[in-house]
């Protein structure tokens, strides 16, 4: 005979079981798509270099999936960011270079009220001077201490002043006191001037002189547009330097075994391997712990920025074509992309 109990009993527990899968289901999805950030403006800066501004939108729409509403990015000279992100009127920027930034976050006004967060781009930032290859061919050039002979230093003088123009970083840039510095301790005062102003106007110019068939001499870092213009190891190739000098220190060691490019073994670019990180308000991270979490997590291949960086230097170098390359780029990568997001989103809870 039918237990009608035991069946009714069962029919309970099974629709108990229906219920609370449901519920299951609908908290999952309305986790998959909750707005932690939502209410909540941030404000971002990025640097003056525009091989930055690619990651700055990737963070940018993340942000806004999460809810955040991002108000517009405001580019800002290297050591203002660091003074406005300290006071809070910057959130974060995506332009952090470690260890090379690193003196800007021990000024008395900044200490301790603004922090590195993640790697973006770890180990994979490199640094140094390039010379183009038929000249350091035939002048026999392979490190930067060669051009205090001026017999080789004018072979680079544009200007007519019988030094040789190394065009340089901007005025404010964290590698402008390490090339002022090289300058004073390899001795090169006499021979070489350091050419300063817009970095990608005069890189443009460099761009024409070696179309020309002139020498050049500049200081470049990856990723970088320049690198996809005069290929490495093709068009122009990477100097030594005398030795390892680092102005905030004098011990560090910034020789690599070896370097693709580079006409010395082992190759001391005289800068180092540096990290691209997030540099956050520490207000705002605690405050805002799914944009935390977000900003440690995400990570860029260096091969992705500087394919990037070369569709800008084609041209496509507006704010919406770059937020556009942002836009493909997260949904290439939306497998990862929604890790990151679930990750922030629990954060929250």
């Amino acid at each position: 005979m039918i237990n009608r109990k035991f069946i009714a009993s069962i029919s309970l527990a099974l629709a108990i079981l229906f219920l609370a899968s449901c519920t299951s289901l609908t908290n999952l999805s309305f986790n998959s798509d909750a707005q932690p950030g939502s209410g909540v403006n941030v404000r971002m800066g990025q640097a003056t270099w525009d091989t930055g501004w690619f990651q700055a939108q990737v963070f940018k729409l993340l942000l806004e999936e999460l809810g955040y509403t991002v108000k517009d990015i405001e580019t800002l000279e290297t050591v203002p960011f660091y003074f406005f992100a300290a006071g809070g009127d910057v959130d974060f920027w995506a332009n952090g270079w470690f260890p090379l930034h690193n003196r800007f976050l021990e000024f008395d006004q900044v200490q301790g009220k603004v922090k590195p967060v993640g790697f973006q781009v770890n180990q994979g930032a490199l640094q140094g001077y390039l010379v183009d290859k038929k000249t350091a061919e035939e002048m026999e050039i392979t490190n930067l201490g060669d051009l205090k002979n001026p017999e080789i230093a004018t072979a680079f003088d544009g200007d007519g002043d019988g030094k040789a123009d190394l065009i340089g970083c901007n005025p404010g840039w964290g590698c402008e006191g390490v090339i002022e510095h090289h300058l004073d301790v390899y001795d090169l005062r006499d021979t070489i001037t350091h050419v300063q102003g817009d970095y990608s106007a005069l890189m443009e110019e460099i761009l024409i002189r070696y179309q020309r068939g002139e020498p050049v001499l500049f200081y470049t870092w990856t990723p970088n547009w320049t690198v996809s213009k005069l290929a490495i190891g093709d068009d122009v190739v990477w100097l030594g330097v005398p030795f390892s000098a680092l102005p905030e220190d004098p011990n560090a060691e910034t020789a690599a075994e070896s370097l693709f490019g580079c006409l010395e073994t082992p190759c001391d670019t005289g800068f180092g391997v540096n990290d691209i990180r997030v540099v956050a308000n520490v207000e705002f991270l605690e405050s805002n712990p799914a944009a935390a979490t977000l900003l440690e997590l995400v990570e860029l291949p260096l091969e992705d920025i500087a394919a990037q960086n070369a569709l800008m230097a084609s041209g496509e170098d507006s704010e919406a074509e770059i937020r556009r390359h942002a836009e493909a780029w997260i949904e290439t990568h939306r497998d990862q992309v929604d890790l990151w997001l679930e990750a922030a989103r629990s954060a929250e809870e």
